[in-house]
Parts: structure tokens; C-alpha cells; sequence
């Protein structure tokens, strides 16, 4: 199989590293339109091909498979493309800026028969493996709420805010590990630069009750990547910036009774032990590239593909309707 990487920016040359290690990648071509970008993925990836010729990634024959690794805006158009002309296609988080264009890149994708894939990487990290395990096997209960913080200071995107930028991560880790479905969103977000939203909190809300909770920021004084999940059971905290013990189980809760003959509840509180369960340390980007190539040799659907994408599409779409809004709730 021959890969073709548009883009070579901060994201990119690991993509083409990692692809460069794939069982059943045969050779990879890098494009950008930037020469001292291609010069730099040369030096460091001598057996690559370099062009700046976007057309050849997306038209040669040569060419099996796309990974397109640009701006936001730049998604649609060139994964149209490319699926056009017959391209298994690897875009990058989100996959598009809107609900319409990932519903035609989904719908382009099945008529042609070909794998549309979406580079959430962070479903792929030993972390959120572990945390869709004990969910699945019931070790948490029910869940209650999902809460997110994913603040720092900078980077300003030009083309997207805050939400498109930061919420994208955890929005995608939410709809992997939480399995019923979310019905609403409301939103409320402030512009400090360039008229871009720069500070924003997102609320989504399930149709059993669960309920999502997201702040994101480019004007915080500390790096937080941290995820909250309480369940009837027990309780989860992932701490991305730890360098280890990344996922703590809390077994803690709270037990509500209700005594005979007093019509009132009363609450008490379960605290128990804490553990860090062992996670697997495999590079998240090389089980990227590896499930999107054994996809397209085995015909299987990858676990991030085009549904999973517009999914995510859908709910930050949503919460940037919302802002404008003034926080109106809107229904998904």
C-alpha cells in the first residue's frame, strides 16, 4: 500500500513516521506547500517522496490511501476529492467543520466503497482504552456526569475557536466511552481576540440523564487536561499531564435510603479504596495508522470512522449555534 500525507505541519511528519512503521505500507509521499517543510520531512524520512503538488497526492494511481493532516476548512474539499478519485482517506480531528459536509464525505465514502477514517487519537491511548474496559464491564455503574477541563495558555487558532481547537478531544472520548445518546447541547463562550471565541463551556445532555460538561480555554495560566466520570459504582479521574498513573478508580459514591415511615431520603457516603490501573503504552498514533490500514486491507470498519466523526462534528456545531445564541439549548 502507498500513503500519500498532505501537510506537514506540527501534526504531520509524526503521521508519516508512524506510517513509514505500519505493516503494509509500502512507501509514503509527503506534500506541503512549503519547501523548507518537504526538505525537513527529506532529511529526516530520506526514503519518503516530497511534492508540493496537492492534485498528485489526489489523483495518481500510484497512490492508494490519503492521510490529510491541514486546517480545519481544507478537511472537506480535499477528502472529497481524494474519495473521488478512488483514496481510502485518513482526515484529521474534527473531520469537518460542519454536520453537512461530514454527511457528504460519509455518504461519497459508501457509495465507492472505500474507508473514511477520523485521526481521533485519543481514543486510541492506552488511557481511554482502559476506561471504555471498566465501563463496559459494569465496574462504574451508571453513569452520572462527564467533566472535562482542557485550559492552557495559547496556541490562537486563526480559522477555528476554542471549541473547534480543544473540545474535540474530549467530545470524541465522551461519545466513546458513554454509550447512550446525547439529545441536546447549550453553550456559552466570550471573544477576547481577533473576534474569535477563546473561552467557551459546553453542557450536552443524554437521553438517560447523563450529563456533559466541557471547559475549554486559550487564556489559562496552567496546562489541565482532566477528565471527571462518576458513576453509581465508583468514580474515574484521567490527568493526561500526569507522567504516569494517568487513570485513577475512586471507589467512592453515595448511598441514598429511605427509612420506613419517614417520606424523606437519606444520603450517606461510601469512601473505599483508590487504584491506578496498569495501562497499555503503545504510541496512539501507530494503532491510528495501523487499525486504517488493516481497514482497507480487510474491508472492516475502523473505530473511528466517518459516523464517529460526524457525531462529533454534530455536538461541537451545535455548541458554537449555541453561543450564538446566547445559550439556547439546542436539540441534535
Amino acid at each position: 500500500m502507498k500513503v500519500g500525507v498532505i501537510g506537514l505541519g506540527y501534526w504531520g511528519p509524526n503521521v508519516v513516521r508512524n506510517f513509514l512503521s505500519t505493516p503494509g505500507v509500502e512507501k509514503v509521499y509527503c506534500c506541503d506547500i512549503d519547501e523548507k517543510r518537504l526538505k525537513f520531512a527529506k532529511s529526516r524520512f530520506p526514503s519518503v517522496e516530497v511534492t508540493t503538488d496537492t492534485e498528485f497526492i489526489l489523483k495518481s494511481p500510484e497512490i492508494d490511501a490519503v492521510a490529510i493532516v491541514t486546517p480545519v476548512a481544507t478537511h472537506y474539499p480535499l477528502a472529497k476529492k481524494a474519495l473521488e478519485n478512488g483514496k481510502h482517506v485518513l482526515v484529521e480531528k474534527p473531520m469537518t467543520s460542519s454536520v453537512r459536509e461530514a454527511e457528504e464525505l460519509i455518504e461519497t465514502s459508501g457509495k465507492r466503497n472505500l474507508v473514511l477514517m477520523v485521526d481521533h487519537t485519543f481514543i486510541f491511548t492506552g488511557a481511554v482504552r482502559k476506561i471504555k474496559e471498566l465501563i463496559e464491564a459494569d465496574e462504574i455503574g451508571d453513569i452520572y456526569y462527564f467533566d472535562s477541563v482542557r485550559v492552557n495558555l495559547g496556541l490562537f487558532q486563526h480559522d477555528v475557536n476554542v471549541i473547534w481547537d480543544l473540545a474535540t478531544h474530549d467530545v470524541s472520548i465522551m461519545n466513546y466511552v458513554i454509550s447512550s445518546k446525547p439529545i441536546s447541547v447549550a453553550a456559552f463562550g466570550a471573544a477576547h481576540y481577533n473576534g474569535i471565541e477563546d473561552i467557551a463551556y459546553i453542557t450536552v445532555n443524554f437521553d438517560n440523564g447523563t450529563i456533559g460538561h466541557f471547559h475549554v480555554n486559550w487564556l489559562a495560566p496552567v496546562k489541565v487536561r482532566r477528565i471527571l466520570i462518576g458513576g453509581t459504582k465508583k468514580m474515574i479521574v484521567y490527568d493526561d499531564t500526569e507522567p504516569s498513573e494517568k487513570v485513577k478508580v475512586y471507589d467512592k459514591g453515595v448511598i441514598a435510603t429511605t427509612q420506613e415511615g419517614i417520606h424523606r431520603v437519606l444520603i450517606s457516603y461510601r469512601t473505599g479504596d483508590m487504584y491506578a490501573p496498569k495501562l497499555d503504552d503503545t504510541e496512539a498514533l501507530s494503532l491510528v495508522c495501523k487499525n486504517f490500514v488493516e481497514s482497507i486491507e480487510n474491508g472492516t470498519k475502523p473505530i473511528t470512522d466517518g459516523i464517529s466523526g460526524l457525531e462529533v462534528v454534530r455536538i461541537l456545531e451545535a455548541a458554537e449555534k449555541s453561543i450564538k445564541n446566547e445559550g439556547k439549548l439546542i436539540k441534535i
